[in-house]
């Protein structure tokens, strides 16, 4: 939230593509769907509590929604209701004086941007975020083994549905890094992008190296859930043989068929 103009819409852009997030963008809800409310104070409480009501069906999946507007008023950010406020105050005033003279400095805020970069924005705020998403060792948590040649967009949804069920998830990698051409990334290149592509769920994955892991045995009464998670037909065939072919991308998407 803040003035038009202060970098709201550049900050939400680049966090999208962190946290894979689902995004409103005010001005085009506005334009798009809401295009008969104006900028009254009574226009933009609707528009608030509109705003408000898409993001908490967005967010249902368990994934990270990310708001983006001008939010003017205290009662305008009490019916929109944020988990997380970011604050860019950038600027003093920005380009419509009727939203000047509206505009009232909030309150509560979980993170205020005044300098830096978007870049800086964007490194500010997913440390922030971690904070409420720390690793504990002693807390149940999910085991996922394999080899990751490389992670793909079918491995990630693995992660996400282990999340969603024990709360965290311990990623862990075989080391077979460069025993064939089937196997050519070490533990360090698949970590990295492991930690890459599953940002959004902050400090609730911890990436391990495991020897090559062929064979798992317990011993009865050890309390441990062993289950295949069952993805769509459409990520189960999503295969690293194919990635590694160039045959599609990590996105599971056949390469050169890229939207815009």
């Amino acid at each position: 939230m803040g003035l038009p103009g202060s970098g709201k819409t550049t900050l939400a852009e680049k966090l999208v593509s962190k946290l894979n997030a689902a995004w409103f963008n005010a001005d085009a809800v506005r334009q798009d769907i809401y295009s008969e409310l104006g900028f009254s104070a009574e226009d933009r409480l609707a528009h608030a509590t509109r705003m408000g009501k898409l993001c908490d069906w967005a967010k249902m999946g368990g994934s990270y929604v990310i708001a983006d507007f001008v939010c003017p008023t205290q009662e305008t950010r009490a019916a929109f209701n944020a988990d997380f406020v970011i604050w860019v105050d950038r600027i003093m005033e920005g380009r419509y004086e009727d939203t000047n003279k509206m505009f009232q400095r909030p309150m509560n805020y979980d993170l205020r941007l005044t300098t830096g970069t978007p870049e800086e924005w964007v490194e500010k705020t997913l440390k922030e975020l971690n904070k409420t998403e720390a690793w504990d060792n002693q807390a149940p948590t999910a085991l996922l083994i394999g080899r990751y040649q490389p992670f793909h967009v079918g491995h990630k949804n693995l992660v996400a549905e282990a999340v969603r069920r024990t709360g965290q998830c311990c990623i862990a990698l075989r080391d077979v890094g460069g025993i064939d051409d089937k196997n050519p990334y070490n533990f360090e290149q698949v970590k990295k992008e492991i930690e890459s592509a599953c940002i959004e769920f902050g400090n609730k994955i911890k990436v391990v190296e495991l020897p090559n892991i062929m064979d798992i045995f317990y011993g009865r009464g050890v309390g441990y859930n062993i289950e295949m998670i069952e993805l769509s037909k459409e990520l189960q065939e999503v295969s690293a043989t194919k990635i590694r072919a160039g045959e599609i991308g990590q996105d599971g998407k056949p390469l050169g068929k890229r939207p815009e």
